[in-house]
Protein backbone atom coordinates (compact mmCIF):
# COMPACT_ATOMS: atom_id res chain seq x y z
CA UNK A 1 0.00 0.00 0.00
CA UNK A 2 0.88 3.77 -1.07
CA UNK A 3 1.55 5.98 2.17
CA UNK A 4 2.08 9.64 1.63
CA UNK A 5 3.91 11.82 4.16
CA UNK A 6 3.89 15.59 3.82
CA UNK A 7 6.73 17.37 5.20
CA UNK A 8 10.31 16.44 5.67
CA UNK A 9 10.93 17.91 9.09
CA UNK A 10 11.85 16.20 11.89
CA UNK A 11 7.96 14.94 12.67
CA UNK A 12 7.70 13.79 8.89
CA UNK A 13 11.40 12.20 8.84
CA UNK A 14 10.57 10.52 12.38
CA UNK A 15 7.28 8.93 10.57
CA UNK A 16 9.21 7.88 7.47
CA UNK A 17 11.95 5.91 9.88
CA UNK A 18 9.39 4.15 11.80
CA UNK A 19 7.19 3.39 8.68
CA UNK A 20 10.57 2.58 6.40
CA UNK A 21 10.47 -1.33 7.17
CA UNK A 22 6.96 -2.16 7.48
CA UNK A 23 6.55 -3.37 3.70
CA UNK A 24 4.47 -0.35 2.56
CA UNK A 25 5.54 2.22 -0.46
CA UNK A 26 6.58 5.19 1.28
CA UNK A 27 6.95 8.82 -0.05
CA UNK A 28 7.84 11.99 1.34
CA UNK A 29 6.75 15.18 -0.22
CA UNK A 30 8.73 18.23 0.90
CA UNK A 31 8.07 21.76 -0.58
CA UNK A 32 11.76 22.68 -0.02
CA UNK A 33 14.74 22.06 -1.69
CA UNK A 34 16.17 20.10 1.41
CA UNK A 35 15.18 18.24 4.41
CA UNK A 36 14.47 19.39 7.91
CA UNK A 37 11.21 21.85 7.95
CA UNK A 38 11.67 24.46 10.75
CA UNK A 39 15.63 23.41 11.03
CA UNK A 40 15.94 24.87 8.12
CA UNK A 41 19.89 26.00 6.56
CA UNK A 42 21.82 29.17 5.62
CA UNK A 43 24.86 28.27 3.76
CA UNK A 44 26.30 31.58 2.51
CA UNK A 45 30.08 32.99 2.23
CA UNK A 46 31.68 30.12 4.00
CA UNK A 47 28.66 30.39 6.98
CA UNK A 48 26.46 27.25 7.65
CA UNK A 49 23.48 28.91 10.10
CA UNK A 50 21.11 26.59 11.30
CA UNK A 51 17.62 28.86 11.14
CA UNK A 52 15.31 26.59 13.58
CA UNK A 53 16.25 24.77 16.69
CA UNK A 54 19.31 25.51 18.41
CA UNK A 55 19.24 22.71 21.29
CA UNK A 56 19.40 18.75 20.88
CA UNK A 57 18.25 16.98 23.71
CA UNK A 58 17.19 13.41 24.96
CA UNK A 59 19.07 12.35 21.82
CA UNK A 60 17.90 8.80 22.25
CA UNK A 61 14.62 9.48 20.55
CA UNK A 62 16.84 10.28 16.91
CA UNK A 63 18.38 6.77 17.87
CA UNK A 64 15.56 5.19 18.27
CA UNK A 65 14.02 6.43 14.82
CA UNK A 66 17.50 5.86 12.96
CA UNK A 67 17.49 2.45 14.28
CA UNK A 68 14.06 1.73 13.23
CA UNK A 69 14.68 2.33 10.25
CA UNK A 70 17.52 0.02 10.39
CA UNK A 71 20.73 2.29 10.72
CA UNK A 72 23.22 3.63 13.16
CA UNK A 73 22.84 7.16 14.13
CA UNK A 74 26.73 6.90 14.87
CA UNK A 75 27.58 6.20 10.89
CA UNK A 76 25.27 8.83 10.19
CA UNK A 77 26.13 12.44 12.22
CA UNK A 78 28.53 13.02 15.02
CA UNK A 79 26.44 13.84 18.10
CA UNK A 80 28.99 16.54 20.12
CA UNK A 81 28.44 16.85 24.01
CA UNK A 82 27.77 20.76 24.85
CA UNK A 83 29.63 21.07 27.95
CA UNK A 84 28.42 23.23 29.71
CA UNK A 85 24.84 23.46 28.00
CA UNK A 86 24.23 27.20 29.51
CA UNK A 87 25.97 30.31 30.44
CA UNK A 88 23.45 32.06 32.43
CA UNK A 89 24.55 35.64 33.13
CA UNK A 90 22.05 37.93 35.37
CA UNK A 91 20.89 41.39 35.28
CA UNK A 92 22.26 42.16 38.87
CA UNK A 93 25.88 40.99 37.49
CA UNK A 94 26.67 39.01 40.72
CA UNK A 95 25.34 35.69 42.78
CA UNK A 96 25.81 35.81 46.78
CA UNK A 97 29.70 34.94 45.80
CA UNK A 98 30.30 37.55 43.92
CA UNK A 99 30.08 35.43 40.33
CA UNK A 100 28.57 37.01 37.50
CA UNK A 101 27.65 34.23 35.66
CA UNK A 102 26.16 30.44 36.43
CA UNK A 103 27.72 27.32 34.18
CA UNK A 104 25.27 24.30 33.64
CA UNK A 105 26.81 20.78 33.33
CA UNK A 106 25.31 18.01 33.47
CA UNK A 107 27.77 15.60 35.23
CA UNK A 108 26.73 16.22 38.47
CA UNK A 109 29.76 16.62 40.41
CA UNK A 110 30.86 19.28 38.04
CA UNK A 111 27.50 21.00 38.84
CA UNK A 112 27.54 20.81 42.62
CA UNK A 113 30.81 22.08 42.29
CA UNK A 114 29.34 25.27 40.15
CA UNK A 115 26.37 25.49 42.47
CA UNK A 116 28.56 25.37 45.74
CA UNK A 117 30.91 27.92 44.22
CA UNK A 118 28.68 30.48 42.75
CA UNK A 119 25.57 30.06 45.68
CA UNK A 120 25.73 27.70 48.67
CA UNK A 121 26.39 24.44 49.76
CA UNK A 122 22.82 24.43 50.30
CA UNK A 123 21.85 24.74 47.17
CA UNK A 124 24.44 21.95 45.76
CA UNK A 125 22.83 19.46 48.11
CA UNK A 126 19.36 20.56 46.95
CA UNK A 127 20.35 20.23 43.30
CA UNK A 128 21.64 16.31 44.43
CA UNK A 129 17.97 16.19 45.68
CA UNK A 130 16.18 17.78 42.39
CA UNK A 131 18.18 15.66 39.70
CA UNK A 132 16.86 12.58 41.63
CA UNK A 133 13.30 13.80 41.70
CA UNK A 134 13.75 14.52 38.14
CA UNK A 135 14.99 11.66 37.42
CA UNK A 136 11.82 9.82 39.06
CA UNK A 137 9.25 12.18 37.35
CA UNK A 138 10.78 11.71 34.00
CA UNK A 139 10.18 7.70 34.33
CA UNK A 140 6.94 8.44 35.76
CA UNK A 141 5.32 10.85 32.78
CA UNK A 142 7.14 10.42 29.92
CA UNK A 143 5.97 6.79 29.17
CA UNK A 144 2.48 7.04 30.21
CA UNK A 145 1.38 10.79 29.58
CA UNK A 146 3.72 11.87 26.19
CA UNK A 147 5.11 8.63 24.69
CA UNK A 148 1.78 7.35 24.08
CA UNK A 149 -1.53 7.35 21.90
CA UNK A 150 -4.73 8.24 24.04
CA UNK A 151 -8.04 6.81 22.65
CA UNK A 152 -9.56 9.46 24.60
CA UNK A 153 -8.57 11.98 27.59
CA UNK A 154 -10.01 9.64 29.99
CA UNK A 155 -7.24 7.05 28.83
CA UNK A 156 -4.84 8.96 31.05
CA UNK A 157 -6.18 7.17 34.15
CA UNK A 158 -5.29 3.75 33.10
CA UNK A 159 -3.48 2.54 34.47
CA UNK A 160 -3.84 4.92 37.68
CA UNK A 161 -1.20 4.03 39.62
CA UNK A 162 1.44 6.55 37.62
CA UNK A 163 -1.53 9.08 37.81
CA UNK A 164 -1.54 8.79 41.55
CA UNK A 165 2.04 8.69 41.72
CA UNK A 166 2.47 12.74 39.51
CA UNK A 167 -0.06 13.72 42.22
CA UNK A 168 1.80 13.03 45.12
CA UNK A 169 5.27 13.78 43.77
CA UNK A 170 3.30 17.41 43.58
CA UNK A 171 3.57 17.65 39.95
CA UNK A 172 0.24 19.17 39.40
CA UNK A 173 1.39 22.10 41.45
CA UNK A 174 2.87 25.21 40.29
CA UNK A 175 6.76 24.48 39.08
CA UNK A 176 7.88 27.41 40.72
CA UNK A 177 7.02 26.41 44.00
CA UNK A 178 8.15 22.25 43.44
CA UNK A 179 11.31 23.83 42.34
CA UNK A 180 11.80 26.13 45.64
CA UNK A 181 11.44 23.43 47.47
CA UNK A 182 15.11 22.19 45.94
CA UNK A 183 17.07 25.44 45.31
CA UNK A 184 16.61 28.40 47.48
CA UNK A 185 18.69 30.99 45.23
CA UNK A 186 16.67 33.17 42.97
CA UNK A 187 18.90 32.73 40.00
CA UNK A 188 18.89 28.37 40.22
CA UNK A 189 15.79 28.58 40.42
CA UNK A 190 15.07 30.24 36.98
CA UNK A 191 17.59 28.29 35.70
CA UNK A 192 15.59 25.12 36.28
CA UNK A 193 12.06 26.80 35.33
CA UNK A 194 12.94 28.62 32.30
CA UNK A 195 12.44 25.21 29.95
CA UNK A 196 8.59 26.28 30.38
CA UNK A 197 8.51 28.94 28.03
CA UNK A 198 9.17 26.81 25.66
CA UNK A 199 5.81 25.24 26.11
CA UNK A 200 4.29 28.40 25.65
CA UNK A 201 3.71 29.42 29.51
CA UNK A 202 4.95 31.63 32.32
CA UNK A 203 7.52 29.17 34.70
CA UNK A 204 5.48 31.25 37.42
CA UNK A 205 2.33 29.72 36.26
CA UNK A 206 3.11 26.51 35.10
CA UNK A 207 2.65 22.95 36.67
CA UNK A 208 5.50 21.02 38.05
CA UNK A 209 5.04 18.22 35.02
CA UNK A 210 7.03 20.63 33.00
CA UNK A 211 9.82 20.22 34.97
CA UNK A 212 11.05 17.55 32.96
CA UNK A 213 12.07 19.94 30.38
CA UNK A 214 14.86 20.94 33.13
CA UNK A 215 15.59 16.86 33.17
CA UNK A 216 16.06 17.01 29.38
CA UNK A 217 18.16 19.85 29.31
CA UNK A 218 19.89 20.42 32.32
CA UNK A 219 20.21 17.03 33.84
CA UNK A 220 20.50 14.87 30.66
CA UNK A 221 22.50 17.08 28.69
CA UNK A 222 22.34 19.09 25.38
CA UNK A 223 24.27 18.16 22.68
CA UNK A 224 24.86 19.31 19.11
CA UNK A 225 25.08 17.81 15.76
CA UNK A 226 28.34 18.41 13.77
CA UNK A 227 27.65 20.04 10.76
CA UNK A 228 24.88 22.34 12.78
CA UNK A 229 21.51 21.23 13.74
CA UNK A 230 20.33 20.44 10.03
CA UNK A 231 22.47 17.35 9.86
CA UNK A 232 20.62 16.19 12.18
CA UNK A 233 17.96 16.13 10.01
CA UNK A 234 19.93 14.66 6.98
CA UNK A 235 20.68 12.06 8.88
CA UNK A 236 17.01 10.81 9.69
CA UNK A 237 16.56 11.12 5.69
CA UNK A 238 19.60 9.02 4.67
CA UNK A 239 18.39 6.56 7.39
CA UNK A 240 15.05 6.34 5.73
CA UNK A 241 16.14 6.35 2.33
CA UNK A 242 18.39 3.91 2.94
CA UNK A 243 15.28 1.61 4.02
CA UNK A 244 13.44 2.20 0.94
CA UNK A 245 11.52 5.37 1.77
CA UNK A 246 11.44 7.95 -1.33
CA UNK A 247 11.38 12.10 -1.53
CA UNK A 248 10.17 13.69 -3.45
CA UNK A 249 11.57 17.66 -3.04
CA UNK A 250 10.40 20.77 -4.40
CA UNK A 251 7.19 18.88 -4.46
CA UNK A 252 4.80 21.07 -2.57
CA UNK A 253 0.89 19.58 -2.25
CA UNK A 254 -2.11 21.62 -3.13
CA UNK A 255 -4.49 19.61 -1.33
CA UNK A 256 -5.48 15.58 -0.71
CA UNK A 257 -8.69 14.31 -2.62
CA UNK A 258 -11.52 12.00 -1.31
CA UNK A 259 -12.93 8.78 -2.67
CA UNK A 260 -16.38 10.32 -2.34
CA UNK A 261 -16.63 14.45 -3.19
CA UNK A 262 -15.83 15.21 -0.27
CA UNK A 263 -17.02 12.42 1.97
CA UNK A 264 -14.74 9.20 2.40
CA UNK A 265 -11.77 8.54 2.80
CA UNK A 266 -8.29 10.06 0.79
CA UNK A 267 -7.63 8.76 -2.21
CA UNK A 268 -4.63 10.48 -3.76
CA UNK A 269 -2.93 14.14 -3.08
CA UNK A 270 -2.50 16.58 -5.24
CA UNK A 271 0.80 18.33 -5.99
CA UNK A 272 1.27 22.21 -6.88
CA UNK A 273 2.92 21.30 -9.80
CA UNK A 274 -0.14 19.32 -10.95
CA UNK A 275 0.47 15.98 -10.46
CA UNK A 276 -1.94 13.66 -8.67
CA UNK A 277 -0.12 10.79 -6.82
CA UNK A 278 -2.76 7.84 -4.95
CA UNK A 279 -2.43 7.39 -1.57
CA UNK A 280 -4.07 4.68 0.74
CA UNK A 281 -2.71 6.41 3.97
CA UNK A 282 -1.21 9.97 4.68
CA UNK A 283 0.69 11.80 7.48
CA UNK A 284 0.69 15.28 7.49
CA UNK A 285 3.38 17.35 9.22
CA UNK A 286 1.69 20.93 8.66
CA UNK A 287 0.55 22.99 11.36
CA UNK A 288 -3.09 21.51 12.19
CA UNK A 289 -4.47 24.89 11.17
CA UNK A 290 -2.83 25.20 7.85
CA UNK A 291 -3.52 21.70 7.23
CA UNK A 292 -7.45 21.77 7.17
CA UNK A 293 -7.70 25.30 5.62
CA UNK A 294 -4.72 24.37 2.81
CA UNK A 295 -5.02 20.63 2.25
CA UNK A 296 -8.49 19.09 3.91
CA UNK A 297 -11.25 21.37 3.22
CA UNK A 298 -13.92 21.65 3.24
CA UNK A 299 -13.54 19.52 6.10
CA UNK A 300 -13.87 22.09 9.56
CA UNK A 301 -11.06 21.91 11.68
CA UNK A 302 -11.54 20.63 14.93
CA UNK A 303 -12.78 22.56 17.70
CA UNK A 304 -10.10 22.31 19.59
CA UNK A 305 -7.76 23.58 16.56
CA UNK A 306 -10.23 26.86 16.27
CA UNK A 307 -9.69 27.39 20.06
CA UNK A 308 -6.50 26.96 20.52
CA UNK A 309 -4.66 29.66 22.61
CA UNK A 310 -1.06 29.79 21.16
CA UNK A 311 2.21 30.43 22.45
CA UNK A 312 4.35 33.39 22.51
CA UNK A 313 6.24 33.61 19.61
CA UNK A 314 10.56 34.75 19.11
CA UNK A 315 12.39 37.38 17.56
CA UNK A 316 15.64 35.35 15.65
CA UNK A 317 18.59 37.49 14.39
CA UNK A 318 20.95 35.22 12.75
CA UNK A 319 24.41 36.92 12.24
CA UNK A 320 28.00 36.03 10.09
CA UNK A 321 30.39 38.36 11.21
CA UNK A 322 34.43 38.39 11.63
CA UNK A 323 34.74 39.57 14.88
CA UNK A 324 35.93 38.46 18.05
CA UNK A 325 33.73 36.75 20.56
CA UNK A 326 34.27 37.04 24.14
CA UNK A 327 36.59 34.55 25.58
CA UNK A 328 34.34 33.76 27.85
CA UNK A 329 31.57 33.21 25.90
CA UNK A 330 30.03 29.30 25.20
CA UNK A 331 27.95 27.90 22.89
CA UNK A 332 24.84 28.88 24.44
CA UNK A 333 24.55 32.26 26.44
CA UNK A 334 21.29 32.85 28.02
CA UNK A 335 20.74 36.60 29.66
CA UNK A 336 18.23 36.96 32.03
CA UNK A 337 16.26 40.13 32.73
CA UNK A 338 15.58 41.38 36.17
CA UNK A 339 11.69 42.25 35.87
CA UNK A 340 11.12 38.66 36.18
CA UNK A 341 6.87 38.29 37.07
CA UNK A 342 6.01 41.73 34.75
CA UNK A 343 8.25 40.46 31.62
CA UNK A 344 6.25 37.47 31.47
CA UNK A 345 2.93 39.33 32.33
CA UNK A 346 3.69 41.96 29.75
CA UNK A 347 4.65 38.83 27.19
CA UNK A 348 1.79 36.53 27.91
CA UNK A 349 -0.96 38.57 29.42
CA UNK A 350 -0.58 41.86 27.89
CA UNK A 351 0.77 40.89 24.50
CA UNK A 352 3.27 43.26 24.55
CA UNK A 353 6.94 42.76 24.11
CA UNK A 354 9.20 42.18 27.68
CA UNK A 355 10.24 46.18 28.81
CA UNK A 356 13.24 43.90 30.37
CA UNK A 357 14.12 41.10 28.05
CA UNK A 358 15.72 37.70 28.41
CA UNK A 359 17.31 36.67 25.11
CA UNK A 360 19.56 33.78 24.24
CA UNK A 361 23.34 34.15 22.17
CA UNK A 362 24.01 30.99 20.63
CA UNK A 363 27.66 30.47 18.91
CA UNK A 364 27.21 27.23 17.45
CA UNK A 365 30.95 27.29 15.71
CA UNK A 366 32.48 27.11 19.59
CA UNK A 367 31.29 23.24 19.32
CA UNK A 368 31.86 23.30 15.58
CA UNK A 369 34.45 25.41 14.10
CA UNK A 370 33.76 24.48 10.26
CA UNK A 371 30.62 26.23 10.42
CA UNK A 372 32.24 29.67 10.01
CA UNK A 373 34.98 30.69 8.11
CA UNK A 374 38.12 30.92 9.78
CA UNK A 375 37.92 34.69 12.01
CA UNK A 376 34.37 34.26 11.48
CA UNK A 377 31.34 33.50 14.21
CA UNK A 378 28.00 32.76 13.85
CA UNK A 379 25.72 34.56 16.39
CA UNK A 380 22.27 32.93 16.86
CA UNK A 381 20.17 35.69 19.00
CA UNK A 382 16.44 35.29 20.39
CA UNK A 383 13.94 37.54 22.10
CA UNK A 384 10.68 35.70 22.80
CA UNK A 385 7.98 37.91 21.85
CA UNK A 386 4.26 38.21 21.51
CA UNK A 387 3.16 36.24 18.84
CA UNK A 388 0.39 37.72 16.09
CA UNK A 389 -2.23 37.61 18.53
CA UNK A 390 -0.33 40.36 20.52
CA UNK A 391 -0.20 44.28 20.32
CA UNK A 392 2.79 44.35 18.66
CA UNK A 393 2.90 46.33 15.31
CA UNK A 394 5.65 44.50 13.20
CA UNK A 395 5.76 46.84 10.59
CA UNK A 396 8.59 48.68 12.18
CA UNK A 397 9.01 47.01 15.70
CA UNK A 398 11.51 44.41 14.41
CA UNK A 399 13.85 47.56 13.45
CA UNK A 400 13.73 48.69 17.03
CA UNK A 401 14.17 45.17 17.94
CA UNK A 402 16.98 44.45 15.87
CA UNK A 403 18.68 47.88 16.78
CA UNK A 404 18.67 47.07 20.81
CA UNK A 405 19.79 43.34 20.30
CA UNK A 406 22.93 45.11 18.40
CA UNK A 407 23.67 47.25 20.74
CA UNK A 408 23.93 44.58 23.35
CA UNK A 409 26.21 42.43 20.70
CA UNK A 410 27.93 45.65 20.80
CA UNK A 411 28.15 45.66 24.53
CA UNK A 412 28.69 42.28 25.41
CA UNK A 413 31.83 42.12 23.31
CA UNK A 414 30.42 39.68 20.42
CA UNK A 415 30.56 42.37 17.37
CA UNK A 416 33.09 45.28 17.98
CA UNK A 417 31.50 47.20 14.95
CA UNK A 418 28.26 46.52 13.34
CA UNK A 419 30.72 46.66 9.54
CA UNK A 420 31.65 43.28 10.59
CA UNK A 421 28.56 41.55 9.79
CA UNK A 422 29.05 39.68 6.35
CA UNK A 423 25.99 37.52 6.69
CA UNK A 424 22.32 38.49 8.23
CA UNK A 425 19.19 37.67 8.69
CA UNK A 426 16.10 37.92 10.83
CA UNK A 427 12.82 36.44 11.51
CA UNK A 428 9.86 38.17 12.94
CA UNK A 429 6.54 36.72 13.92
CA UNK A 430 5.39 37.71 10.33
CA UNK A 431 8.13 36.17 8.82
CA UNK A 432 7.63 32.36 10.61
CA UNK A 433 3.34 32.75 9.36
CA UNK A 434 4.99 33.10 5.93
CA UNK A 435 6.60 29.77 6.45
CA UNK A 436 3.45 28.63 7.63
CA UNK A 437 3.53 28.87 11.57
CA UNK A 438 -0.31 29.55 12.91
CA UNK A 439 -0.39 32.87 15.00
CA UNK A 440 3.40 33.77 13.83
CA UNK A 441 4.72 31.26 16.05
CA UNK A 442 7.49 28.65 15.53
CA UNK A 443 5.93 27.09 19.24
CA UNK A 444 2.55 26.04 17.95
CA UNK A 445 -0.41 25.64 20.27
CA UNK A 446 0.68 26.19 24.35
CA UNK A 447 1.16 23.65 26.37
CA UNK A 448 -1.85 24.92 29.07
CA UNK A 449 -3.75 21.72 31.19
CA UNK A 450 -6.38 21.58 28.58
CA UNK A 451 -3.72 21.39 25.43
CA UNK A 452 -1.94 18.83 26.99
CA UNK A 453 -1.55 14.97 27.06
CA UNK A 454 -4.66 13.33 25.89
CA UNK A 455 -6.11 16.82 25.95
CA UNK A 456 -3.79 18.29 22.62
CA UNK A 457 -5.54 18.01 19.82
CA UNK A 458 -4.70 14.23 18.70
CA UNK A 459 -3.27 12.68 15.63
CA UNK A 460 -6.34 11.47 14.20
CA UNK A 461 -9.74 12.46 13.12
CA UNK A 462 -12.58 10.41 12.70
CA UNK A 463 -13.92 12.02 10.05
CA UNK A 464 -11.03 11.28 7.95
CA UNK A 465 -10.38 7.68 8.85
CA UNK A 466 -7.00 7.23 6.63
CA UNK A 467 -5.77 10.33 7.76
CA UNK A 468 -2.73 11.47 10.15
CA UNK A 469 -0.88 14.22 11.51
CA UNK A 470 2.21 14.67 13.48
CA UNK A 471 4.46 17.92 14.58
CA UNK A 472 4.46 20.37 17.14
CA UNK A 473 0.95 21.00 17.04
CA UNK A 474 -0.24 17.46 17.58
CA UNK A 475 0.67 14.77 20.43
CA UNK A 476 2.50 14.91 22.53
CA UNK A 477 4.02 18.86 21.77
CA UNK A 478 6.32 21.20 21.05
CA UNK A 479 10.53 20.29 20.64
CA UNK A 480 12.57 17.83 18.74
CA UNK A 481 12.26 15.00 21.21
CA UNK A 482 8.38 15.70 21.25
CA UNK A 483 8.36 15.86 17.18
CA UNK A 484 10.22 13.01 16.92
CA UNK A 485 8.05 11.23 19.17
CA UNK A 486 5.00 12.41 17.66
CA UNK A 487 6.06 10.25 14.27
CA UNK A 488 7.16 7.56 15.74
CA UNK A 489 2.56 7.96 17.41
CA UNK A 490 1.70 8.85 13.58
CA UNK A 491 3.26 5.42 12.42
CA UNK A 492 1.77 3.58 15.08
CA UNK A 493 -1.47 5.06 14.18
CA UNK A 494 -0.92 4.30 10.26
CA UNK A 495 -0.30 0.59 10.87
CA UNK A 496 -3.07 -0.01 12.98
CA UNK A 497 -4.97 1.40 10.10
CA UNK A 498 -3.49 -0.26 7.49
CA UNK A 499 -1.54 -3.04 9.25
CA UNK A 500 1.39 -4.97 7.66
CA UNK A 501 1.83 -5.25 4.00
Amino acid sequence: MKIAIIGAGFAGLSAACYLARSGHEIVVYEKQSIAGGRAGLIERDGYRIDTGPSVLTMIGYLEAAVEAAGSRLSDLVDLIKVDPAYRALYSDGSTPAGAGEIRVYSDQSDMYSEIERTCSRQDADGYVRLATFLANLYETEFPHFISRNFASPFSMTRPVAPLMKLIAMGALGKLDHLIAKYLEDERLRRLFTFQAMYAGLSPLEAMGVYSIIAYMDNIQGVYFPKGGMNAAAVALEMAAESAGVRFEFNSAVARVLRGSGNSGPVKAIELESGGRREVDAIVITSELGAAYRELLAPTAPKRSILNSTYSPSCFLWLIGARSERPSDSTHHNIYFGGRWKDSFDQLLKDGTRMSDPSYLVSIPNVTDPDLAPVGGQIYYVLEPVPNLDGKVDWTYESDRITESLRERLLSSGYLQATSQIEVERRIDPLEWQRMGMERGTPFAASHKFFQSGPFRTQNFDARLPNVFFAGSSTIPGVGVPMVLVSGRLAAERVLGHLGGA
